[in-house]
């Protein structure tokens, strides 16, 4: 006895869902350049230290209030700058994440993208 294999459109299928793959490659790209040229905040202390970044995480620009500096306590700037920073990085990431997957569907093809 054969087995039937029902009829999927064949080629045409494949073709369209190449096509679907091709679209999306080249939404994801386009996206990704966009992302890239984005800026992103991040502060701490209240808005005494803010932190601006690019979407390759490079600090574009980092304010740093008066009060903020304490010669006695440069510790507690130095994390308050990490905080912002920190925040400033998961601000670009989650935005990115969100994008992306509104792209992709969620979808997650290793080396597609």
């Amino acid at each position: 006895m054969k087995a039937r294999i029902p009829n999927s459109g064949g080629a045409g299928n494949i073709n369209q869902m190449l096509k679907q793959a091709q679209k999306m490659q080249e939404d994801v790209a386009a996206l990704q350049a966009d992302l890239e040229q984005r800026e992103y905040q991040g502060a701490s202390g209240g808005g005494m230290i803010q932190v601006t970044i690019d979407g390759k995480y490079n600090i574009k620009k980092l304010t740093i209030a008066p009060e903020a500096v304490d010669p006695e306590d440069v510790e507690m700037l130095e994390d308050l700058i990490t905080v912002a920073v920190n925040e400033a990085v998961a601000t670009a990431a989650k935005t990115a994440e969100d994008e992306m997957g509104a792209v992709t569907g969620g979808l997650n093809m290793p080396g597609l993208f």
